[in-house]
């Protein structure tokens, strides 16, 4: 019989030949049943060459892999061994062995007695391995599953890839890389993490299936992920809805910013979406950009002319910007799902913008702040036309403090969009209207600017002249300012008073005309410029104070303790404001008592100038009858004299002056209509109201009201 086990193999390498040889001697093969018929014998000479070529074959094989092994290096000799070719499943890892299990040495038989022994097994072995002889040198000839360059390319993978020390161990003597294992799970740190990146994938996978079952997904083969070669129409079309839906999310949450962006990124991948242009005018009135929002619905209804909603966002938008007649179109194009009351409030707007347009032809001023008003609370609550409207108006009617606070509260749009939206003419106009609102307010330098950017876009003839107004008003405080710091307080003056030619109603150069008549000592002028600049602006500060100061230095202590009490409401920490309440406040009481002695002493001094409206109080409020002459201090002395005759004949009445000049607020109080005219008060109560050309009427009219009980 041929010999079956492989001679080129070593001591531990032996084939199975050679266990059964063994384990037939010690006799742990069991009887064969009757009905197994025993394996012939194979004696024929072709089995014998075959097994013989089949020898050399495999000696062959095992030299060169030998050969191989002495060119690595001694570190990848440890992890290649036999046991690749074994057909046996490998055994766990040696780390993994229970310390308790002992290893059997190895046997080491020498050639002779192997090939003694083989020819005695290969007749008794088991059941379970009954092949012939001749197929099994066939069988061992199949088994190596590794070419020549296969393990030589192994041997330099490993070389390679020992420096990460991961390892995943064949055999009790063989090592395999990670990357060998294909699909099985693999162990390790990384684990956790490649079950993430699968898990991430096949969810965007799912994503896309869902979105379009036509989708190209990509193809999991092993550890690695092949990519289409690039997106498909429905796969760009499918990135946008995803950039729209998380676009919505964020409107929702009221992130416009964030959705805006991502509106433009759907946009920026389908611009042939309407509702994506939709969706971001809706972040843009979010964000109080409706001039931007409009411009984005135009696209999209010239995308889809039949898109409703953007028919009814654009209509909104018109609406709030107080273009009545175009919110009316797109209503229109809405049909019966137009709003009613939306449609209802276009139309008011549009009736209160006609009044408005007419009355500013007549330069009915009041009618144009009235209308403009009702305009705005109809809706146009963002329209910088209509706003300009109504600045234009109180600014003419010389409330330049509210004409100012129109400007702030209303809309300020960019000045490139503004020229898209309302043309270069219209945002000429309205840049001219806020000049000459910043003019009044005595912001000259951003007159300047929008004079000057108005005549630019349009220069129309008031263009031109706002612009050259609003440089001479500029000119004048600065040349002003810098000869007040020089104590040049004449020329300063003169420079002041050339500015407001130009604009007799401005409040700053006023005030700051008060002030070099102040430092020249002229106290009266300058408190008549104070007054004129706090009936433009009444929060005027400035203003108020330097008047206080002069009324002060006239000693009119009463009316300098009014003003110094607006200012300490207006800013309660100032303790220079302060420190002068209290000087005039003691000044005033002390003159109240002089005035009360003296009317004690003499009893025709019962005529009285009214300096506060606390001291005027005072006397009205007092047990007994007062008379009130409400006049002007140079153009009505006669009609004083006159009082003063009356006054002589009734000793127990109060007669009291006030003039408007200096006291407006106090001819407001009472609601004095017109002036001269004369009040009659008993007990803190109004009487009787004369007018000073009906003087004849005011001497019966005290006589009988002083003899006639009052409870």
């Amino acid at each position: 019989m041929a010999d079956q086990t492989p001679q080129h193999l070593g001591p531990n390498q032996t084939g199975c030949g050679f266990f059964g040889a063994i384990f037939q001697r010690k006799g742990f093969v069991r009887p064969r049943s009757a009905s197994t018929p025993p394996l012939p014998a194979i004696k024929h000479t072709s089995s014998a060459r075959h097994s013989s070529s089949s020898s050399s074959s495999i000696r062959h094989s095992r030299d060169s892999i030998k050969m191989k092994r002495r060119r690595a290096s001694s570190s990848d000799l440890s992890y290649l061994d036999s046991s690749i070719i074994s057909s046996k499943p490998p055994p766990p890892p040696k780390h993994t062995k229970s310390p308790s299990v002992k290893v059997k040495p190895s046997f080491v038989v020498s050639p002779d007695a192997a090939r003694k022994k083989s020819s005695d097994s290969s007749v008794k072995r088991s059941s379970r391995d009954q092949v012939p002889n001749v197929g099994y040198a066939k069988w061992l000839k199949k088994e190596p599953t590794f070419t020549e360059s296969e393990l030589s390319m192994r041997i330099a993978v490993r070389q390679k890839s020992t420096a990460s020390g991961i390892l995943y161990r064949a055999s009790s003597n063989n090592g395999m890389l990670p990357g060998h294992l294909g699909n099985l799970k693999q162990g390790g740190p990384k684990a956790p993490a490649l079950a993430k990146i699968k898990t991430t994938i096949n969810s965007h996978v799912t994503t896309l299936s869902k979105g379009n079952s036509s989708v190209n997904t990509p193809m999991l083969m092993g550890n690695i992920v092949k990519k289409p070669s690039g997106k498909t129409k429905a796969e760009h079309r499918l990135d946008s809805e995803m950039l729209k839906s998380m676009g919505n999310e964020n409107y929702k949450e009221g992130r416009y910013e964030e959705a805006i962006v991502l509106y433009e990124q759907a946009i920026a991948q389908d611009p042939s979406k309407a509702s994506y242009y939709s969706n971001k005018s809706a972040a843009l009135i979010g964000l109080g950009r409706l001039i931007e929002a409009v411009f984005d619905c135009r696209v999209a209804i010239r995308i889809n002319p039949m898109y409703q909603r953007a028919h009814q966002r654009l209509a909104k938008l018109y609406l709030r910007l107080g273009e009545a007649d175009k919110a009316l179109n797109h209503y229109k194009q809405l049909g019966a799902k137009a709003d009613a009351r939306e449609v209802s409030l276009a139309e008011a707007i549009k009736m209160h913008l006609s009044k408005c347009s007419e009355a500013r032809t007549l330069r009915d001023w009041e009618s144009v702040e009235e209308e403009s008003h009702m305009a705005i609370s109809s809706g146009a609550d963002s329209s910088p036309q209509i706003y300009a409207l109504k600045a234009e108006a109180l600014l003419n009617l010389g409330k330049h403090q509210e004409a100012y606070a129109v400007i702030q509260k209303g809309p300020n749009y960019d000045t490139s969009l503004c020229i898209q939206f309302l043309g270069a003419s219209g945002c000429s106009d309205l840049l001219t209207t806020r000049a000459q609102v910043y003019m009044a307010a005595g912001r000259f330098e951003e007159a300047v600017a929008a004079a000057q950017c108005a005549a630019k876009l349009d220069p129309t003839e008031e263009a031109n002249a706002t612009a050259v107004r609003a440089l001479a008003l500029a000119s004048a405080r600065s040349e002003g300012n810098q000869l007040f710091k020089a104590s040049k307080f004449t020329e300063a003056l003169k420079v002041y008073t050339q500015g407001l030619q130009h604009q007799s109603l401005n409040s700053v150069l006023l005030c700051n005309r008060a002030a070099c008549l102040s430092k020249l000592g002229d106290y009266e002028k300058s408190v008549e410029d104070c007054t004129a600049a706090l009936a433009l602006r009444p929060s005027y500060a400035k203003a108020r104070l330097r008047r206080a100061d002069c009324f002060s230095k006239l000693e009119r202590w009463d009316a300098s303790v009014q003003d110094y009490e607006i200012l300490m409401k207006e800013n309660p920490k100032d303790k220079d404001v302060e420190k002068a309440l209290y000087v005039a406040q003691a000044h005033a009481q002390k003159k109240l008592s002089e005035d009360m002695r003296n009317m004690k002493n003499n009893a025709s001094s019962n005529l009285v100038m009214i300096s506060s409206k606390e001291h005027f109080r005072r006397f009205v409020i007092a047990p007994g009858m007062s008379v009130v002459l409400f006049c002007d201090k140079s153009s009505h002395v006669r009609l004083f004299r006159l009082m003063e005759q009356v006054c002589l004949r009734f000793p127990s009445v109060n007669f009291l002056k006030v003039e408007i000049e200096d006291n407006p607020y106090i001819m407001q109080l009472e609601d004095v209509n017109s002036v001269p005219a004369f009040k009659i008060y008993k007990n803190g109560s109004t009487i009787k109201e004369i007018s000073g050309e009906n003087f004849e009427s005011l001497e019966s009219s005290v006589k009988m009201i002083s003899c006639t009980p009052y409870n």
